[in-house]
């Protein structure tokens, strides 16, 4: 019997690649760097691959230099293979038409990614790898966790035989990152595959002293052509071996694949093509609807390259009529997307009389569901459907997008579903993975997860999405009808809908200090109803203060995940308790019993800490309640920045995003989220003026401020007589309680014997310092005598660098934000694509800011290796610039009837153009002559 595990996808194609691969060229970048990490784990724990070795992995400086560090390890003979996506791979071009052209049997994984054009982002689509579809490799596409083991082991096989290289490539993310229980294929199997014939003779054509050969050599035009053409023979024959090693899998697996793969109704009309985990959404789609009466179907296409026409010919239905091709990729100016236009060319060429209709759908990992997946097929029933579609979007700008139906369920009778809100960093994910390893490894259920996260590092929003059921589950897209809701953050309750799609009579569970009295407060008026409307079983835990009193601090993860399974009744209470208890003492073993009896301690309080809430009928009809704080009424963050903050940027219609991409600077001041437990309060008697709590402050949320004695102030702003900056001053240390971490940094460095902060529960000072915060901010600035270039008079200065999305306690964020206070109305920024780049600059929000002047950073991003570069064309640009600066105000003061001041205000000017402060006073004054 097959071994099962439980496992994602990017170690479904490590534990293939290992045991193929003599050698792995590396370089990290989100999301295929598990692969690589999970590869060397194996190799230090002394793993071998099917030739009696451990892998040889290297870490190279650049995706580029890891695709030359392959193209030379294969040239030398080792069967070789490397990790990467996006910009990645494409820095990997130009090697990967030398390793094509030398026919060299190499694999390259891809965690298939979108690229960085007028943004970046991280998530999935096929835009990199159809960027590579012209380079020589054969592209072999996997739709799900079993897929991937299952065509990785294909790709590897073929490209040895073939000695031809492969692209294996999947969903980033949504396939990469996807826990499945799926077989796995042992090595033993593999190498009962492995044509070693075709092995060694890879390797006796390797560079090679005792018998040498040239290869790389430069050609003429009178025999480049002939050259190119010679290999054609060899990708001919790719197709027949690709699917000889699908059947052969098959026979091992009993998995049956094909180049093309046909499902659905034998004689349905309409059929959609596509690649990647978009193929399995239809799929589950196809089945429901034509349980329902319809006849559709569906083509997933697994080889990619070399595209086989005729096998592609051969799995359409002879009922069809009209096909729908869905891209994951967008090339802005073509006749239509990649696989559209092949399938188009087929068609033409086999002279079948079939309708064939383009669409985008899922770029950057967007959504696409079962309620897309049936508009596409309804736009097929149109008399004129549209060609050139999107599907997930609406486009009020082109009008590309297709209109949405009625919520389509499509999963499984049978299926639990359930989503966990939590906050980056407490636990909620590592708990919710553990939940589906459980239940994976220890019943015969099926189990999925993906977890979404947004960017704001470890204090960030993550939505984990948990699906458990009879049958193997082919929903890879986001929960939108949940048997299970919990929110483990009471925060979370003004500021995101977590009870839209909650099945009546569902299960949602509170993290909150709260009793029902509270609740009538607490509680948005909109949350109450649904509540009540559906008939929600609601239960309310205090995870804080239960973690606490067995001595796990704030981290509330395994309270919270044994609650879950006494609540969700997956599997009986009493064995998730046994099997939870089971793996933390295998966790936590070696640190002591001690830490063990305080997690069993944990497990055994989740339980017995649930409270169910008899909360009233009235709540159907609530009108009363918390709300969301409204900070502001700008438009940009009223119709953009808001809606994407309340997790409904989905939502968004295209004309409401910039088309280069560009967006205003300052805008986490919106955000307030709100997160800490505890944050810092001042103790205004043991303060030494030092500021030294504001100079490490991560997110600048804590802040000294100087005004005049005398100035009107609220009765809780208390102050202390100003040190060191004048006299007839008063001081004051400010925190900003929405914008805190609650790391903590600020109360460890404070040097006073008796500390001047301490942490206090949110709860109690929150109206009280934001009333305060708000004021602070509007006092006059003052010019004080003090050293701006001291750790004390820096931190007088405004922070052009606020309320970022970095970690809790980040230890690089306080430089970044000093380099503001210091220079930022001045400064123009290179950043390299990394953690600087994320708590940085992901949309919708921006932590670099403006002064009263409307003077700060400007921040702009290209890639992750060419930051200095970069950087440097900022450089020369901005020199180029100045220097016709200083040309025409040369000019100008040259002129005969230029005025005698405004010439002496230009050569102040041109005397101090390259002093910051000089040229700042000099540029003042020519602009006030020059009006």
């Amino acid at each position: 019997m097959a071994k099962t595990v439980t496992i994602d996808g990017n170690t479904a194609a490590a534990h293939v690649a290992y045991a193929f691969s003599d050698v792995a060229a590396i370089y990290p970048i989100t999301p295929s760097s598990p692969m690589a990490e999970v590869a060397d784990e194996w190799g230090a724990q002394g793993r071998t691959n099917l030739f009696g070795q451990k892998v040889r992995i290297a870490e190279m400086q650049s995706e580029g230099g890891a695709a030359g560090a392959v193209h030379g390890s294969l040239s030398a003979g080792a069967l070789t293979t490397t990790f990467t996506a996006s910009q990645g791979l494409l820095l990997m071009i130009p090697n990967m038409y030398k390793i094509s052209g030398e026919l060299l049997p190499g694999v390259f994984h891809v965690s298939a990614r979108a690229l960085a054009a007028h943004s970046l982002s991280i998530f999935g689509d096929h835009s990199d790898v159809m960027a590579c579809r012209q380079t020589g490799f054969a592209m072999l596409a996997s739709a799900s966790v079993q897929e991937v083991m299952d065509l990785a082991l294909v790709t590897h096989l073929s490209a040895i035989k073939a000695s031809v290289p492969f692209v294996h490539f999947f969903d980033g993310f949504r396939t990469s990152h996807e826990v499945q229980k799926i077989e796995q294929i042992e090595y033993e199997d593999m190498a009962k595959l492995l044509d070693y014939d075709a092995v060694n003779a890879f390797r006796a054509r390797a560079l090679n002293p005792e018998h040498p050969h040239q290869a790389g050599t430069a050609q003429n035009p009178d025999i480049y052509f002939q050259g190119r053409e010679a290999a054609n023979k060899r990708y001919l024959e790719i197709p027949g071996i690709v699917q000889n090693y699908m059947d052969k899998v098959g026979e091992l697996t009993g998995r049956k694949y094909h180049l093309f793969d046909y499902v659905g109704a034998p004689d349905a009309e309409r059929v959609i093509v596509i690649m990647g985990s978009g193929a399995d959404v239809v799929e589950e789609t196809v089945n429901y609807l034509n349980s329902k009466g319809e006849k559709l179907g569906l083509i997933k296409v697994r080889l990619y390259r070399p595209f086989a026409a005729d096998k592609f010919i051969e799995a359409i239905p002879a009922s069809c009529k009209r096909i729908a091709v869905l891209d994951r990729t967008k090339e802005p100016g073509s006749l239509g997307e990649p696989l559209y236009l092949d399938i188009v060319d087929a068609l033409k060429e086999a002279g079948r009389d079939i309708e064939c209709f383009g669409g985008r759908y899922g770029l950057g990992s967007k959504e696409f569901t079962p309620t897309m997946v049936k508009a596409v097929y309804d736009n097929l029933s149109l008399a004129q459907p549209k060609n050139h579609f999107t599907v997930g979007i609406i486009d009020d700008v082109t009008n590309t997008s297709l209109p949405m139906g009625e919520l389509v369920n499509a999963a499984p009778e049978g299926t639990i579903c359930c989503k966990f809100y939590g906050l980056g960093s407490d636990g909620t994910v590592g708990a919710n993975k553990n939940s589906i390893k459980i239940i994976g490894d220890h019943t015969n259920m099926y189990a999925q997860g993906y977890f979404a996260y947004d960017s704001k590092k470890s204090g960030g929003l993550t939505i984990s999405h948990l699906r458990f059921g009879k049958t193997p589950i082919q929903s890879p897209y986001l929960i939108d009808s949940a048997d299970f809701v919990a929110c483990h953050n009471a925060s979370y309750v003004t500021k995101y809908d977590m009870l839209d799609g909650l099945k009546d009579n569902g299960i949602f569970l509170l993290n909150s200090p709260w009793t029902v009295e509270d609740m009538e407060r607490e509680l948005p008026a909109s949350m109450k109803q649904a509540i009540a409307r559906k008939h929600i079983r609601f239960y309310n835990i205090d995870g804080v203060k239960l973690a606490r009193e067995v001595g796990m601090g704030n981290r509330i993860n395994t309270v919270m995940q044994s609650a879950f399974f006494k609540l969700a009744e997956i599997i009986p209470a009493e064995e998730a308790i046994g099997y939870m208890k089971a793996a933390a003492k295998k966790s936590y073993m070696k640190k002591g019993e001690d830490v063990v009896n305080k997690n069993y301690a944990a497990i055994d309080i989740g339980v017995t800490g649930l409270e169910e809430v008899k909360y009233p009928e009235a709540w159907a009809n609530a009108t009363e309640g918390a709300v969301a704080m409204d900070v502001s009424d700008d438009p940009y963050f009223v119709d953009f920045i808001k809606p994407i903050l309340a997790q409904e940027g989905d939502k968004l219609p295209v004309s409401k995003l910039a088309p280069d991409g560009f967006v205003p600077t300052g805008t986490t001041k919106y955000e307030k989220r709100g997160i800490a437990v505890e944050v810092p309060s001042w103790i205004p008697e043991n303060c030494i003026q030092c500021n030294r709590c504001s100079l490490v402050c991560p997110h600048a949320c804590i802040r000294p401020f100087v005004m005049e004695n005398g100035t009107e102030a609220p009765e809780e702003f208390k102050t202390i007589k100003a040190i060191g900056v004048g006299d007839g001053k008063a001081f004051r240390v400010q925190v900003s309680p929405y914008d805190c971490t609650g790391c903590g940094n600020c109360v460890d460095v404070c040097p006073s014997k008796v500390k001047a902060l301490k942490m206090v529960p949110l709860a109690d000072c929150e109206k009280v310092e934001n009333a305060n915060w708000n004021f602070a901010l509007e006092l006059p600035t003052l010019d004080l005598p003090v050293k701006k270039a001291s750790v004390k008079g820096s931190q007088y200065l405004q922070p052009l660098f606020e309320f970022s999305g970095a970690c809790a306690g980040c230890g690089e964020t306080p430089y970044v934000k000093l380099v503001t206070q210091l220079f930022g109305d001045r400064m123009i920024v290179a950043n390299a694509t990394g953690c600087s780049s994320i708590y940085g600059g992901s949309a919708p929000t921006c932590p670099y800011t403006v002064n009263k002047q409307g003077h700060g950073p400007a921040w702009a991003n290209s890639l992750f290796e060419d930051n200095a570069e970069f950087g440097f064309g900022m450089s020369l640009a901005t020199s180029q610039r100045r220097e016709k600066v200083a040309d025409l105000v040369k000019a100008l003061i040259a002129v005969s009837y230029c005025d005698e001041d405004l010439k002496a205000a230009g050569r102040k000017w041109l005397d101090n153009m390259d002093d910051a402060e000089g040229s700042r006073a000099a540029a003042a004054k020519l602009l006030e002559e020059l009006h």
